[in-house]
């Protein structure tokens, strides 16, 4: 599909990865994580990454991903490690095992900050790397604090939160030694969750009408009489619940993602400069449902090519939105970076995420 975006003073995220390209590379990553008995994976999410970032230009420039995977699989190590404790724990002693959860909750702040940090200071554009000055204590509000508070509060608070999470992590982002900024009010994130909470509750009302029209016309009715109706009217009933899911997320999935990349990348900058997003619902709706039906069809195979699709839609919608040279911008921020020595750029060792 092509870009929407073609003012002159935009400059439009090309995308130019093939669906063959990254097929070669997803079947060896999967033959070899297999193989390895998971060690690769490590490996694995590095070719990854790099090739979606190296396939990945904004002014003719490609950006680039530098993640040690011996960094990636140290963490994840870690995190298998955790899960076997809190395994064993919760099947020796329920008690103990709800001891050691509440102490993963409550690292899990600490760990998403340190993965955040990895995967910027290992991004680059133009040879000028990403920072993240994300404070710990910040962590543990976005991460833990106003999600909880959104459970108490039965989901009101979900939208604050998710604005929370969404301005921490934009304005504590840096590139080179200009900082990235966030505007997006609360307000602006409630109006797209009340919006899809509308949105589901159609489904929900059709549900509830066809499996009223099934009842009265005797599908529930006479079945507790019949054991082999039972059993038929239970896998209706299983049906119309997979059926119900499956429009969720061919439906609803598409366009709260649409209109959550809208609302964020519309609303970020950096420095001076500003990001435009014209991410259709109606478009992403084809896609997922095409790439639903075709891994579907294909047992998985076209995963890879699924995967391309999405990053190449999703890419070429969006755009930098420069404010005077923007050569200039790019030059300055590269004497600036070299002035203040490599050093200012925080090394982390290990990657939780997976």
């Amino acid at each position: 599909m092509n870009t929407e975006i073609d003012s002159a003073a935009k400059h439009p995220f090309e995308f130019s990865g093939s669906g063959g390209e990254y097929f070669r590379i997803w079947i060896v990553n999967l033959a070899l994580t297999i193989l390895t008995l998971g060690i690769y994976s490590a490996w694995a999410k590095v070719r990854r990454l790099q090739y979606f970032y190296r396939n990945t230009t904004l002014m003719g420039n490609s950006f680039d991903y530098h993640g040690n995977p011996i960094a990636i699989l140290k963490g994840r190590i870690i995190g298998v490690g955790l899960l076997l404790i809190y395994n064993v724990t919760i099947s020796l002693h329920v008690g103990i095992g709800l001891l050691v959860f509440a102490g993963l909750l409550a690292a899990l702040p600490w760990l998403l900050q340190r993965s955040i940090c990895f995967k910027l200071t290992n991004s680059s554009y133009r040879g000028l790397r990403f920072r993240f000055n994300g404070s710990i204590g910040g962590a543990y509000q976005v991460f833990l604090g106003w999600p909880i508070l959104g459970y108490v509060t039965l989901g009101l608070l979900f939208p604050f939160a998710h604005q929370r999470i969404k301005a921490y992590q934009h304005n504590n982002s840096v590139f080179g030694t200009s900082p990235f900024s966030f505007k997006a009010d609360e307000g602006m994130f409630y109006i797209v969750y009340l919006k899809m909470v509308g949105l589901t509750l159609i489904p929900i009302f059709l549900f509830g009408v066809l499996a009223g029209v099934f009842n009265v016309f005797g599908g529930l009715a006479g079945a507790g009489k019949d054991p082999v109706k039972m059993r038929e009217t239970m896998a209706l009933i299983f049906m119309g619940i997979m059926a119900f899911y499956l429009a969720l997320f061919l439906v609803i999935g598409p366009w709260f993602a649409a209109r959550m990349q809208n609302l964020v990348w519309n609303n970020t900058a950096l420095g001076a400069h500003t990001f435009a997003s014209h991410v259709r619902a109606r478009d992403l709706f084809v896609i997922y449902l095409t790439n639903f039906i075709a891994i579907i069809l294909t047992l998985g195979l076209f995963k890879p090519f699924a995967d391309i699709r999405l990053a190449r839609y999703r890419l070429t919608h969006m755009a930098l939105q420069t404010q005077g040279d923007p050569e200039a911008f790019f030059a300055q921020e590269q004497q600036a970076v070299n002035a203040m020595g490599e050093e200012t750029a925080n090394v982390f060792d290990v990657d939780i995420s997976f």
